[in-house]
């Protein structure tokens, strides 16, 4: 039997329960007050007395209310209809929601995350007798464009027998697709739905390996000098309206993966409306569908209950992890981490916590360890490969990298994507500083680079050489004039200055020029390269400047034609006749 418990005392979403039985680490209690039952999660337990964070508005709580504990841990639903959802982050769908309750949500409303209305056509894959275990195949459903797998639960304990098996045919979520069997004798009946704890990460494969293969977004300064490896991570900080919502829109759009997840995680309201209203409009570069079909969007924002922003980063990784079990290569874009980490340091402050630096809990930065190594590439018990990639946003204050959730980040990820005022302020969109960012994954992927060009990963070392030794001398031009330079000094800071504005910037609203595929990247930054190699003889540095201005002009029309097609050739063709020259 369930413990029940009443409060004790409330703070804010924290509530001080005393309960009459055993309690659990992370078990879902419910609140129960006049206005109906508020979900929460037990943080801490101490004695007889636990701690439980609310996942809703708090007020109306009294001293006395009856908790009622469910002895299961905070779960996600997995199985066919996640796809297309916008849920929040405890998994209720928002629409659904919003239908219940108007426009304004109401307190205390839960709604089954998967419809049990709906019919999936379901195709047996095992048989009567067969011999399984968790994380076996069962059958399949087609969900949009994939095979959607139904797995025997990841929490099945040990081996059954199936005794019966559902025919080919039309089921719910919640309908009995097979009868398995143990030694025992005991029979459990199984469906195409199955629950699984968010903070526990699913590992039922059988290898985690080393991610080799890059994850293609179409960003040129991110695919050609700061890749990310599908299965890696990354993370984008950046001050306020530095670009970093649009250029996770951007990524979500292009990227080379099979399912999208976008976790809004506190972000302000404006800033999700945007993309509820736009990923349903959005044509999926690579099946012309809607991108919506291969999305789902965890949608938390600021002004929602501190608590559930927490879970909502929990829950989108757990998703992650169950389409990973598919064979699919998943990214998750969580906008923004700096958000969960304020909702930790306010549950923290209010349990009294020994502070750390800047009021953060001490345990930060093992808490943005454990959810960055959820992300990986995997080989699954079927010899499948699947990953999650997860590209997380920070928003430090006033843009100081030197913060606590910044630096707690970095430590973990393979590739840092600085965004930087200066070049926000500059125009120079995506605002990816390339004398600050980094990427661990070059070398790592070296032998799925080489495939595209042998010297690859040796020419992007020149071409950031070169934009190093540009700043420099920018630096020096800034205190002693144009003046004071000399002309081979100042051809190298235009050329430094040409690869920014050709190559590393990016035209997000051309049609052309907002995605490269990575053989049209290849090829642009060898015509770059063979200009950065020429000889400019010049005979004055206004020469020089109205030269690289009018190459400039030619490169940015010629990104912004399609491949192979007549203006392509025409501006290709001038930018030859300017090389061979």
């Amino acid at each position: 039997m369930n413990a029940t418990g009443k409060v004790l005392a409330a703070y804010g979403n924290l509530v001080t329960v005393q309960f009459d039985s055993n309690v659990r680490q992370n078990e879902v209690a419910y609140i129960v007050t006049a206005d109906g039952r508020m979900k929460s999660e037990v943080i801490r337990v101490r004695g007889d007395q636990c701690y439980a964070q609310v996942f809703e508005d708090t007020r109306g709580i009294k001293v006395g209310d009856a908790v009622e504990f469910t002895g299961d841990l905070l779960v996600v639903e997995l199985g066919p209809g996640i796809l297309q959802q916008i849920y929040d982050g405890l998994q209720n769908p928002l629409p659904k929601l919003s239908e219940a309750t108007g426009l304004f949500l109401k307190r205390g409303v839960y709604i089954d995350p998967l419809d049990r209305q709906v019919k999936w056509d379901f195709t047996p894959k095992a048989k009567v007798g067969d011999v399984v275990g968790a994380g076996d195949m069962l059958g399949s459903v087609p969900e949009g464009k994939f095979e959607h797998k139904i797995f025997v639960p990841f929490n099945f304990i040990g081996k059954a027998k199936i005794v019966e098996m559902a025919a080919k045919g039309d089921y719910t979520v919640v309908d009995t697709i097979a009868v398995v069997e143990d030694q025992s004798g005991a029979r459990q009946n199984l469906c195409m739905m199955q629950r699984w704890p968010i903070k526990i990460a699913l590992k039922d494969y059988e290898e985690r390996l080393l991610p080799v293969e890059p994850l293609v977004t179409g960003c040129r300064i991110i695919d050609s000098f700061y890749p990310v490896a599908k299965g890696g991570t990354a993370c984008i900080p950046g001050p306020f309206g530095s670009g970093k919502t649009v250029l996770q829109q951007i990524i979500s759009r292009y990227a080379d993966v099979d399912v999208i997840i976008v976790a809004a995680c506190g972000e302000r309201a404006g800033e999700v409306v945007e993309t509820l209203r736009e990923f349903p409009h959005l044509e999926d570069p690579y099946t012309g569908r809607t991108l919506m079909e291969r999305t789902v969007i965890i949608c938390n924002t600021s002004s929602m209950p501190v608590a559930a922003r927490e879970a909502s980063i929990y829950t989108a990784i757990t998703i992650g992890e169950y389409y990973r079990q598919m064979g699919l290569d998943v990214l998750l874009l969580a906008d923004s981490t700096s958000r969960w980490a304020q909702a930790l340091r306010e549950m923290s402050g209010r349990l009294e916590e020994i502070p750390g630096e800047e009021a953060f809990p001490a345990y930060l930065q093992s808490r943005i360890a454990e959810f960055y190594e959820r992300a990986g590439f995997v080989r699954l018990k079927s010899g499948e490969t699947g990953s999650v990639s997860v590209i997380g946003t920070v928003s430090p204050a006033g843009g100081n990298f030197e913060e606590p959730v910044t630096q707690g980040t970095l430590a973990v990820v393979g590739a840092f994507l600085g965004l930087t005022w200066a070049r926000s302020n500059a125009r120079r969109f995506p605002a990816i500083d390339p004398l600050i960012s980094w990427s661990k994954y070059l070398d790592q992927m070296r032998d799925s680079l080489d495939k595209l060009d042998p010297a690859w990963i040796a020419s992007v070392a020149k071409a950031q050489r070169m934009i190093f030794d540009g700043n420099e001398i920018k630096k020096r031009m800034d205190v002693v004039g144009e003046e004071g330079t000399s002309i081979s000094d100042f051809i190298i800071y235009l050329k430094a200055e040409f690869l920014d504005s050709v190559y590393l910037q990016q035209n997000a609203f051309d049609k052309v020029d907002a995605y490269n595929t990575m053989e049209r990247q290849v090829y642009t930054f060898k015509k770059v390269l063979e200009l950065m190699d020429k000889e400019i003889k010049v005979t004055d540095k206004d020469e020089a400047r109205d030269l690289f201005f009018r190459l400039a002009a030619l490169f940015k029309n010629m990104n912004a034609s399609a491949m192979q097609s007549e203006e392509f050739a025409k501006f290709e063709s001038q930018i030859n006749d300017f090389i061979g020259s």
